[in-house]
């Protein structure tokens, strides 16, 4: 079972994540910032098979939060996930560390297989 982290601010698609994916297999964690999810990687020591996040949030966003987190943990796999196509751009300075972008709203199958490849990258 892999486990993933979902760092998102909107508790709908939190929620809506966080079952489809459970429903799916995999062991779910959820975050409701950059800062709650950055805490939660390091206090799992970065043991996530990968961290889902959204780009745009309040207090850390997912770009800043993906920073630190590959700066502490190189080999932790992120997926972000954004409804702002400028937010898109910025995420592809973090090429090599975020495995893609999924736009949003996405549907459940689209989520699925979105971390479903960013598991087999």
């Amino acid at each position: 079972m892999t486990k993933v982290l979902i760092v998102e601010d909107d508790f709908s698609v939190r929620t809506f994540t966080a079952r489809a994916l459970a429903a799916a297999g995999h062991e779910v964690e959820t975050a409701e910032d950059g800062l709650d999810g950055l805490k939660k990687i390091q206090e799992a020591d970065g043991a996530f098979d990968l961290v889902l996040s959204d780009i745009r949030m309040p207090a850390m966003d997912g770009i800043e939060m993906a920073r630190a987190a590959a700066a502490s943990f190189p080999g932790l796999r992120l997926l972000l996930m954004t409804g702002f196509a400028d937010q898109r751009e910025r995420a592809a300075e973090l090429d090599g560390t975020v495995k893609g972008v999924i736009n949003k709203p996405f549907t459940l199958a689209e989520i699925r297989e979105r971390v479903h490849r960013a598991l087999a990258a």
